[in-house]
């Protein structure tokens, strides 16, 4: 299952954020963006419950995210 992940982080903790989650198994794709947010996050999960404890044990304990916001794709027209 796949699930895009925005996370807003403070700005002075960007660099070492990324560098977190870039060594997560779970993480195949992070971009560091422009907007409302500061990092989209793509992961590949097997269930709902492995995304929350993802989400909860790995990612939300990372010094410096302020906050997430997730999507799981329930489609992909074009890769």
């Amino acid at each position: 299952m796949k699930v895009l992940v925005n996370i807003n982080v403070d700005p002075k903790s960007l660099n070492e954020v990324c560098e977190a989650l870039v060594k997560l198994d779970e993480v195949t794709r992070l971009y560091e963006v422009t907007g409302e947010y500061d990092i989209f996050l793509e992961v590949e999960v097997e269930s709902v419950d492995e995304f929350r404890d993802l989400l909860k044990e790995k990612i939300l304990s990372i010094s410096g995210v302020k906050l997430t916001e997730s999507s799981v794709v329930l489609g992909i027209w074009k890769a």
